[in-house]
């Protein structure tokens, strides 16, 4: 019996759903909302057995009327009232500064606590982006010093900013 069921469905589907749907659109303009109308007209077709069992031509019409007046129920309701259309849609959201600049003090309040060296090491490479070499060439120190006094320096920086509560 599922079988059959499926069967008139999909045949109710082929044989009314196009010529709904293109009456729906020509109704609203909305292709989206003669999808939905389609949609619940075959439904309210199934749930009416007496529909399934007359001709052709009359299921067609009285799926028309029923299309009809789900786009008059729809356009009537008070949601579409609601409804403001704009030309244009509104920007999205914008997020503001504070957090960053928070971040920014927090960051600021961490370096401070490091030694000169460190703090000079790490500000080049990490917000002057400098390469290892190019910071050695500047502070005429060896890579290996580089390297060491980033490596202290981070460990410090780290510290520094879990005691000010950062745990990421």
């Amino acid at each position: 019996m599922p079988d059959d069921d499926a069967a008139r469905l999909g045949a109710l589907y082929d044989a009314h759903a196009g010529p709904i749907w293109r009456y729906v659109v020509h109704l609203t303009g909305d292709r989206a909302a003669a999808d939905d109308v389609v949609q619940e007209t075959l439904l309210r077709a199934w749930r009416t057995p007496r529909i399934l069992a007359d001709e052709p031509e009359a299921t067609r019409s009285w799926m028309y009327t029923v299309a009809r007046h789900l786009v008059i129920d729809e356009a009537r309701s008070a949601r579409h009232q609601r409804e403001i259309t704009v030309p244009e849609t509104p920007d999205g959201p914008v997020r503001d500064a504070t957090d960053a600049l928070f971040d920014a003090m927090l960051i600021e309040e961490a370096l401070a606590v490091l030694s000169p060296a460190h703090r000079d090491v790490v500000v080049r490479a990490y917000y002057r982006g400098l390469s290892v070499a190019e910071i050695a060439q500047d502070l005429t120190v060896p890579e290996g010093t580089v390297k060491s006094r980033l490596h202290y320096g981070l460990r410090a920086l780290r510290l520094a900013l879990q005691e000010r509560g950062v745990t990421r």
